[in-house]
């Protein structure tokens, strides 16, 4: 029996063959993103090739239309991961830094297209957000691309 701050473990063994079966998870995901890496650097390779013999090829139609279904959060990932990078951050973000951060954690190509849906689905839950009154906006940013400033986001101050 192990004692710990006055707790009894009665199966210490159980506790450290789950913090084993963890430790084996972190791996395995490690290894995952990892090769999830290298099947994206093959699709690079093969659109590069296909672009070779038609250059007029629409490759982003055919992976737009795979891409929500492919890369979908599961329920309430995206506004924790939100929330998380919002708290963390020392200074206001706005939803295009939210989207290049969320495409570096999953790891995602990030083509134009992609950054845009990815955009729009941060943008849709900093409004949700907003509505809850979890985060608020403050200003916007001076710089400017073809979509006009963004807004700048922070949690809300108290």
């Amino acid at each position: 029996m192990v004692y710990v701050v006055g707790m009894t473990h009665e199966r210490p063994n159980t506790i450290s063959g789950l913090q084993a079966k963890r430790a084996e998870l972190i791996r395995l995901h490690a290894q995952l993103v990892e090769d999830a890496k290298k099947v994206l650097c093959d699709i690079d390779h093969l659109d590069a090739t296909i672009r070779l013999f038609d250059p007029e090829a629409d490759l982003a139609r055919r992976t737009r239309n795979r891409y929500a279904v492919k890369h979908r959060a599961a329920f309430g990932h995206t506004k924790r991961f939100i929330l998380d990078i919002l708290r963390k951050a020392p200074e206001p973000m706005t939803s295009r830094q939210l989207a290049d951060a969320w495409a570096k954690d999953r790891s995602l190509k990030a083509d134009e297209a992609t950054m845009n849906i990815l955009r729009k689905r941060i943008g849709a839950c900093l409004t949700s957000c907003r509505k809850q009154d979890l985060v608020e906006q403050c200003g916007v940013s001076d710089d400017g691309d073809p979509y006009g400033p963004y807004k700048l986001w922070r949690i809300k101050q108290a």
